[in-house]
């Protein structure tokens, strides 16, 4: 298959989820290319195409971190490909993480609804993640018995009264965001609470949650393919991400350590709850943050956790999910059209 993967910005990829799905399709002989979300290009009355970069067949790697090396170095020229040539496009680029560039937000889920209407499969489907786009507020969409007490709001005063509710204990951030980025920890003693809210509220909306004390144990990471723990060898796809010393976020990307984790019936119970809603709205690969018995957030645009199993002796996991892409394209050339991209993109 040719398979192309949506970036932020292909020339500052490093060592991450989407390394090690690109890795592992190329070791198995696919034509894997590497685009900007800034490189789709409509003509009228044409297909669409884009501008992205081939992994030379000459890269031969063992491991996903030399592979993203090898390519870095390599200096490759992108190449204009029209989406008649693709059969897969991978939305893998995160739109929380274009502050500076607006017009990147939204330009991956948009140009990804066209690829679909001309026969690319498109995973995550890219009407779903138009739908889910604002991960925060979707979350909100899920039965109330997985989740923390919350409010989403723009008004202080309503926020100082959720304080008051949850005994001065609770966690602000903002409702567009990702990383951990502005997100506070209140409790009785915060003598910068009004600073604090003003600040989150010059983003826009804000979420106050219910803190949960079971999170100083840091959170759970659960990815599911198809609404479904992967599963390997009696390993599932869930990783505890401990948080560093002095830290109470517990993001990869603020210091936080990978630890394994039993499943539990509690995370059982959050899968089967949450599974139903993603595979009706054809969200293929996502990302669960757990906490004890909750679920605190939701990651449909570009969730990862892959690249950090070899720490904890765990399969990355990019086997499982590239034998399921392989599978869709089989059903959709025996299917055709009768199968659309949303039932396609969750079909096991």
């Amino acid at each position: 298959m040719k398979i192309c993967f949506v970036l932020n910005d292909v020339e500052k990829e490093c060592y991450n989820s989407s390394v090690v799905l690109m890795h592992n399709a190329h070791q198995r002989g696919h034509t894997v290319l590497m685009m900007d979300v800034g490189g789709f290009n409509f003509n009228h009355d044409k297909p669409l195409s884009v501008k992205a970069v081939q992994v030379p067949k000459s890269i031969k790697t063992k491991s996903a971190k030399k592979f993203i090396n090898e390519l870095n170095k390599a200096n490759l020229k992108k190449k204009k490909v029209s989406s008649k040539e693709l059969d897969v496009l991978f939305l893998r680029n995160n739109p929380t993480e274009e502050i500076e560039r607006q017009w990147a937000e939204h330009a991956g889920i948009a140009f990804g609804k066209m690829m679909q209407q001309e026969g690319v499969l498109v995973l995550n489907d890219a009407y779903a993640l138009s739908h889910a786009f604002i991960d925060k507020l979707y979350f909100e969409e899920l039965p109330s018995s997985i989740k923390p007490n919350s409010i989403i709001t723009r008004k202080k005063e309503e926020i100082l009264n959720f304080w008051e509710e949850q005994n001065k204990n609770m966690v602000l951030k903002p409702l567009e965001g990702s990383g951990g980025k502005d997100v506070y920890l209140i409790d009785k003693n915060e003598k910068n609470l009004n600073q604090i809210i003003e600040t989150i509220l010059d983003q826009g909306y804000v979420i106050a949650q219910e803190y949960l004390p079971e999170a100083k144990e840091g959170d759970v990471r659960i990815l599911l393919m198809n609404g479904k723990l992967i599963e390997r060898d009696g390993k599932y796809s869930m990783v505890r991400r401990k948080m560093g010393k002095g830290e109470f976020r517990s993001n990869f990307n603020q210091g936080a350590t990978a630890e394994a984790v039993e499943l539990t019936k509690e995370f059982q119970k959050i899968i089967e709850v949450t599974a139903p809603q993603l595979i009706q709205d054809g969200l293929f690969f996502v990302g669960l943050d757990v906490v004890k018995d909750k679920l605190i957030e939701i990651n449909v645009l570009s969730p990862g956790g892959l690249d950090h199993f070899h720490e904890i002796d765990y399969p990355d996991f990019a086997d499982e999910i590239i034998d399921a892409i392989e599978r869709k394209l089989n059903y959709k050339e025996m299917y055709g059209y009768r199968l659309s991209n949303k039932v396609l993109a969750t079909m096991h």
